[in-house]
């Protein structure tokens, strides 16, 4: 098959959690420049129609649908309003997740902890869940669970968000082997240290980014933008015999020792 019609996402739609910045908002941008129309979500509405309103002037296709993924009834809306006004659901990206806190696990208050688990898991099992029986309507689909290298490896300060990830590994692992019977196919990206606002504790501290880039293989950290191929990798046909994989895009740091 013609290479770019592997990667082709025309006629297709991707909602992608967390979208409205960082890593979720690029791969956003690029499903939607491989032809999907994509749903743009994030807790406010006014961040959506911003990133909306940008891709629309790129000439792509997108919508806003504001979600609070940790509240069930807005993960409800966020399906129900993309199956009303676009008809169909082939992509879900789960990259919407928190880190409220950095430092040791037994200082983490049990409520923190429950929220954690509550975003970085229960939601992208619910979401995932909600849009199931759109993905087996079509016998084809593709859900990207965006997970972390701290969910393969455990550094410091985040052993909770660390947790929480290695949890999503295992859920996708479980998708993908419950839901191949319906054409769906389930992968998790690993991203390394990506410079975006969810990762800034680290990035902007000089001191420790310099020792964490000395000890990369790629001598630098990533942009979100690179994390685009692998996801656009997954969502489309390119991707099609992947599945129940783990997939790290790090700049060497699970083999920098």
């Amino acid at each position: 098959m013609n290479a770019n019609k592997q990667f082709s996402l025309e006629g297709k739609v991707a909602i992608i959690t967390g979208s409205s910045k960082g890593i979720g908002k690029a791969i956003a941008k690029g499903l939607a420049e491989l032809g999907a129309h994509v749903v743009i979500s994030s807790r406010s509405q006014e961040a959506c129609g911003e990133v909306v309103n940008e891709f629309i002037k790129d000439g792509l296709k997108a919508i806003g649908i504001a979600c609070h993924i940790g509240k069930e009834e807005q993960r409800k809306h966020l399906v129900d309003r993309t199956i009303s006004q676009l008809g169909r659901i082939d992509v879900l990206v789960n990259n919407a997740a928190i880190n409220p806190v950095f430092g040791p696990i037994e200082d983490v208050d049990p409520t923190i902890f429950d929220k954690i688990m509550d975003v970085n898991v229960k939601a992208p099992w619910a979401l995932s869940n909600l849009v199931l029986p759109h993905l087996q309507k079509n016998n084809n689909g593709s859900i990207v669970n965006i997970a972390s290298v701290e969910a393969l490896t455990p550094g410091l300060g985040l052993g909770l968000y660390s947790t929480s990830k290695a949890a999503l590994l295992m859920m996708s692992k479980n998708q993908a082997k419950e839901w191949g019977q319906y054409g769906i196919r389930v992968n998790a990206i690993c991203p390394g240290l990506i410079q975006t606002k969810f990762s800034a504790a680290l990035w902007t501290n000089e001191k420790l980014l310099s020792k964490v880039e000395k000890n990369l293989p790629s001598a630098r950290m990533g942009q979100p933008e690179e994390m685009v191929g692998l996801a656009c990798l997954l969502a489309s046909d390119a991707g099609s015999y992947m599945t129940g994989g783990v997939y790290t895009a790090d700049g060497g740091y699970m083999i920098a020792g």
